[in-house]
């Protein structure tokens, strides 16, 4: 009897571990500190893509401005999460299910999670496509539908057990591979300045190489800053998921920052290095493997884009080849937990269905999959810019609903709208204004992204206090289920 008590207990533990609270508040028991929080912020962001749009921004705007535009961007999105994250540590609440009780209501924040959900889950089909590709190629595979079942397979397995078990596996898969990817970044970053014959000043002293953008700089530093600040909001919601776990708003920044100046900074001035510097030596793997010479540059710089791992490998041997795993690796594992507190909250807002994170664990890399077979990877990419700008808007929402209508007073747990009319009207005005000017403004409402916080800060707050006021159009007041329960204060 009392072996069967202490099984069910264990169990009981299990369960508690593997639901890892996604729609619950995480307790102040199970806080930590911002220092190792930083590298879930930290793992999410050091991948082979964004080396490669590291590269391309400074090819677009020149070594100098490019750099410039990773400061900027990493001091705007580093902001952007410390600001989002602060509200998901005073409430223990992970982003998609935040937006319930700030900007969207309960069951409008399905709107939060779907825009969210396809974004993250989006890349995990990309990042899992690319670590596809470059397999094949360092193992000299055929790539065959059998292949393909195979190798995807054996990846989505590993991304299901390595984030089902909650936050504190996901911590050490990431601190661990994300230590290990930097000690080798260190390394083909040097291979990447001997190869190129060049002196290091010199790599970091190129002008722009992409023409057709415009001989004015200051148009290629916008164009600059619109390449890598597309992922800003998307990065201040995942700071949001991580922060919830924080003890301090100290905590918070550290985490938030450290993913931002790891993304537009760290992987600005490494990509340049390893993807200017590697260029050569690519270029004549190339000709040897019967590639015309004339052509050899413009396939190489194909190989990076389409098949960023396989140009690693190329470049680094062996050493590029771990690279690329341990890079994707910590990134699909995180992709996987994000995605699947967003589905939690998407299908408990839209059907009240909460079979448990597991499940949406498995139905996330089920979900990139499909995105993965159905070609929608293409769409994805054509539609990163909009996506950026639904993010940021979407952080813009919650930020006027917490920082100014509420004035830094916490939302009930028990009046919950169902739908928050103002917060979803604000989120279509802005992106489409934000759209608009991106593809057609002229100096700085080039900035989409920019254009995006302030419209949507600015009609939330307005709506919400004239005409859109809390109660109108709201669709009632939710039950308790539906709303959470309420904290402890």
């Amino acid at each position: 009897m009392k072996l069967a008590v202490m099984a069910m207990g264990d169990q009981q533990n299990v369960r508690k571990v593997i639901e890892d609270y996604a729609l619950e508040t995480v307790p102040e028991s199970q806080r930590k500190s911002g220092w190792q929080l930083m590298w879930m912020t930290a793992g999410l962001v050091t991948t082979l893509v964004q080396l490669l749009i590291g590269s391309y921004v400074t090819a677009l705007a020149g070594v100098a401005y490019g750099v410039l535009a990773g400061i900027l961007v990493g001091v705007f999105g580093g902001t952007l999460g410390w600001l989002v994250g602060r509200i998901s540590l005073a409430e223990g609440l992970s982003s998609t299910v935040l937006s319930r009780f700030y900007g969207f209501g309960a069951r409008g924040s399905l709107v939060t999670s779907a825009i969210y959900s396809f974004m993250i889950l989006g890349f995990l089909a990309l990042e899992n496509s690319l670590l596809y590709n470059g397999t094949i190629f360092a193992l000299g595979l055929q790539d065959t539908l059998g292949m393909r079942v195979l190798v995807y397979g054996l990846l989505s397995v590993a991304w299901i057990y390595l984030s089902a078990y909650g936050v504190k596996q996901v911590l050490r898969v990431s601190s661990v591979l994300t230590i290990a990817f930097l000690a080798l970044l260190a390394y083909v970053v040097w291979r990447g300045a001997m190869a190129s014959g060049e002196p290091l000043g010199n790599i970091l002293a190129h002008g722009a190489m992409i023409s057709g953008i415009g001989g004015n700089a200051t148009d290629r530093l916008y164009a600059a800053l619109v390449a890598l600040a597309g992922s800003a909001g998307a990065l201040a919601l995942s700071d949001a998921d991580y922060a919830r776990y924080a003890r301090t708003s100290k905590d918070v920044a550290i985490l938030a920052f450290a993913g931002a100046f790891a993304i537009d900074v760290l992987m600005v001035v490494a990509g340049t290095i390893i993807i200017y510097g590697g260029n050569n030596q690519v270029a004549q793997y190339l000709v040897q493997h019967n590639s015309p010479g004339r052509q050899a540059a413009y396939s190489a710089n194909q190989l990076a884009g389409e098949n960023t791992g396989a140009y690693f490998v190329i470049f680094a041997g062996i050493a590029g080849f771990v690279l690329m795993y341990l890079a994707q690796a910590k990134a699909q594992v995180l992709n996987t937990y994000s995605g699947s507190l967003s589905l939690s909250n998407f299908f408990d807002a839209v059907f009240r269905w909460r079979p448990g994170r597991l499940a949406m664990v498995v139905l996330g890399n089920l979900i990139g999959l499909a995105m993965t077979a159905g070609g929608i990877l293409h769409f994805l990419q054509a539609w990163l810019g909009m996506l950026g700008i639904l993010t940021t808007s979407f952080v813009g929402v919650i930020l006027s609903d917490y920082y100014v209508v509420r004035r830094g007073r916490r939302a009930s747990r028990t009046d919950v709208e169902a739908y928050n009319a103002a917060g979803l009207a604000a989120i279509a005005l802005a992106s489409a204004s934000a759209y608009t000017c991106q593809s057609h403004g002229v100096g700085i409402l080039k900035l989409g992204f920019l254009v995006a916080l302030v419209l949507s800060m600015g009609f939330y707050s307005s709506l919400r206090l004239t005409v859109l006021k809390p109660g109108t159009l709201s669709g009632g007041r939710v039950p308790p289920s539906l709303a959470l329960a309420e904290r402890d204060d």
